[in-house]
């Protein structure tokens, strides 16, 4: 039994072309996650500012906010596989003229601001292609939920691995060094989609329509699929007020636990093994599962989680709960992008994805600007604690709507 439980966790490996986006993506995203570390970093060692921390991720994100559905329209006209190729080879180029200016200390604020915001512009259109791309990377789709699982599971190790290496290499060498290593992660991921042979393209929308047109449809599509409508309605909720939780690490770090730049990446590895020990937990769910009723208690458990970190100043304690936030938090990307992959036609997927990335990352900057200038106010211990207690009202208040589809959309809420 447990060898059948094993099979099935990774059975989606046997599919190559996944085994090489697996690795590609494994090592691009140890990158991502020190650029990520190193410039929120940066921004707050040059400002002692909640306020530009909120700015700084309000500036990554509010571009794919603004432009994801195009993203989405874009990855529904054009052969996805290219749109990822490209958009990997600009983040690359993002990040080397991230390195050089760093490097060479011919820097500002705003420089970092500028840049991060054309990381976002590249995101926006990166996701929407590179989510639906899965599908086209396994020969049996009843593989892909354990496929979407095991991507959150490479994010999640990812950010274990690298904060706690930002941490380091930010104290020994620099920010620097920081982008340069991520700079040259990008060669794994552009090398592993060189090396896949996927099926011919096929334009599933041959007639391209306007823009306001083919938005309309992806509205109307949504009107008509209520479960996805109300999930999306979850998620942006928890984007705009809860998950923006980590626009105040760089201030427990410096100023409530008294530590450095390695403190803030060890955080941040923290919230990332509790992230990948939830990853693993939906992948071992049993055939049946209700996915609501565990993106019901995975709310639950984050909630608490934040309450309880805001209440220590125990460092090593406080790494207990940062574990359990990150248990908490990894259930909404999986289970949501699980749901949405697996109910929407193919023909809307691209469109259907871009909503979902603008309720995820789209209200996260929102969300940023927001608890940055709370946190401003009143402190950034008794705004994580707002943020928990909002989290407990937001399960309440969805309670309702989770049971009946536990009822009523018991075929589609599950891991088949």
């Amino acid at each position: 039994m447990k060898t059948d439980r094993k099979i099935n966790t990774f059975r989606v490996f046997r599919n190559r072309n996944y085994r090489l986006f697996f690795t590609g993506q494994s090592i691009s995203q140890i990158g991502t996650w020190m650029q990520g570390t190193g410039v929120t970093w940066v921004v707050y060692t040059m400002t002692h500012s909640t306020f530009m921390l909120g700015l700084t991720i309000f500036a990554t994100l509010f571009p794919r906010f603004l432009l994801s559905l195009l993203g989405g329209i874009v990855a529904d006209w054009y052969n996805r596989y290219k749109i990822l190729l490209i958009t990997q080879i600009a983040s690359m180029l993002q990040a080397t003229l991230l390195t050089v200016i760093t490097l060479t200390n011919h820097y500002t604020v705003w420089e970092l601001l500028t840049l991060s915001a054309i990381l976002g512009v590249i995101n926006a259109f990166d996701s929407p292609a590179r989510q639906p791309l899965v599908h086209e990377m396994i020969n049996d789709k009843a593989d892909l939920p354990n496929a979407l699982a095991l991507n959150s599971s490479l994010v999640n190790f990812a950010r274990i691995i690298g904060p706690a290496l930002a941490g380091i290499v930010l104290q020994k060498f620099g920010a620097g060094i920081c982008f340069l290593i991520n700079a040259l992660s990008f060669l794994a991921v552009i090398i592993s989609l060189l090396l896949m042979k996927l099926p011919p393209y096929q334009n599933l929308s041959p007639m391209k329509k306007k823009i306001s047109s083919e938005l309309a449809e992806g509205l109307t599509y949504l009107k008509h699929t209520p479960l996805i409508s109300m999930v999306l309605l979850l998620v942006s909720l928890l984007s705009l007020l809860v998950i923006p939780y980590d626009t105040l690490l760089p201030v427990f770090a410096k100023v409530i636990f008294k530590g450095d730049a390695s403190t803030f990446g060890y955080i941040r590895s923290f919230t990332g093994l509790g992230a990948i020990g939830g990853t693993f937990y939906l992948i071992s769910l049993k055939p049946g599962t209700d996915f609501m009723k565990v993106l019901f208690l995975n709310t639950f458990i984050l909630g608490m989680g934040l309450i309880l970190f805001s209440l220590v100043s125990y460092f090593p304690l406080a790494m207990v709960f940062a574990m359990l936030i990150g248990f908490g938090a990894m259930a909404q990307t999986t289970i949501c992008l699980t749901i949405v992959q697996v109910h929407t036609d193919a023909h809307m997927r691209g469109r259907v994805m871009s909503y979902l990335i603008m309720a995820m990352a789209g209200m996260i900057p929102l969300g940023s600007l927001l608890v940055g200038t709370i946190s401003q106010q009143i402190g950034a211990p008794n705004t994580l604690l707002c943020q928990g207690i909002i989290a407990l009202l937001i399960v309440a208040a969805f309670a309702n709507f989770l049971k009946k589809s536990k009822v009523n959309k018991k075929k589609t809420m599950v891991i088949d």
